[in-house]
């Protein structure tokens, strides 16, 4: 007789044990008419800015468009380069490449399989505008040794080490440790001035509403999704652990 498959990722359990408070959680949205930010985004984002050692935290729509604003908010455009690692989900470079730039690969560490720093440090040039390291599968990777920005893509690794780059970007996909029912992100930084160009830019650069500065995008996180997270947050040091005991 075959052996039934062992699944990956069991969210369907995962979510059973949390049923009575998600529900809770999705019928105060529901009761509040606030679907869109608001005070469970705002709930969220101080939660997780105070696991990631950022003083601030800006919910948006996905761990890819995290990475996405945060390289908006530092001017990346045209003429740009963007050195990063060759190992990563495809977002990683996807997201320079969207907004014009080019993605420089250098090499990776063959221990660890994280961006090697030395070979990242080795590859800036005067048209370097940032450095995307990677946590892969949740381990932190060195941080090279430069003066350029430093966008930390951490969408496997949220609370594995604290903020040091500019900024440190997060995804709630629904198989990460700390999972959205659906898309979201966020993007954790120290920076005040950078937090701010972040909010605005995260909602078509209006600020005030319908008064847009920029050019920004549709990149806010759903108050649903927060609200969930939020259930499932005091879980996550449970579930880091069992999963590395897995």
């Amino acid at each position: 007789m075959a052996e039934a498959p062992i699944p990956f990722v069991d969210l369907a359990t995962e979510h059973a044990e949390l049923r009575g408070e998600i529900d809770a959680a999705i019928a105060r949205v529901i009761d509040s008419g606030r679907f869109i930010l608001g005070p469970e985004v705002q709930a969220l984002e101080q939660d997780v800015a105070a696991i990631c050692g950022g003083t601030h935290a800006i919910g948006v729509s996905s761990g890819t468009d995290a990475l996405l604003v945060a390289l908006m908010a530092l001017g990346v455009g045209p003429g740009d380069d963007v050195v990063t690692t060759p190992f990563s989900f495809f977002a990683t470079a996807g997201v320079i490449a969207r907004l014009g730039a080019r993605a420089v690969f250098a090499d990776i560490d063959p221990e660890t399989f994280n961006l090697d720093p030395r070979a990242a440090a080795a590859a800036v040039t005067p048209k370097t505008k940032a450095i995307i390291p990677v946590h892969l599968y949740g381990r932190p990777a060195t941080m090279p040794i430069t003066d350029v920005p430093i966008i930390e893509d951490a969408a496997q690794s949220i609370g594995a080490t604290p903020v040091t780059g500019k900024a440190a970007c997060l995804s709630f996909f629904p198989t990460k440790n700390l999972g959205a029912m659906g898309d979201g992100g966020a993007v954790i930084t120290s920076d005040a001035d950078f937090a701010e160009k972040l909010r605005v830019l995260r909602v078509h650069g209006s600020k005030p509403k319908y008064f847009n500065r920029v050019v920004g995008g549709n990149f806010r996180l759903d108050a649903i999704q927060a609200a969930i997270l939020r259930v499932k947050l005091p879980h996550l040091a449970a579930r880091t652990q069992a999963r590395r005991a897995n």
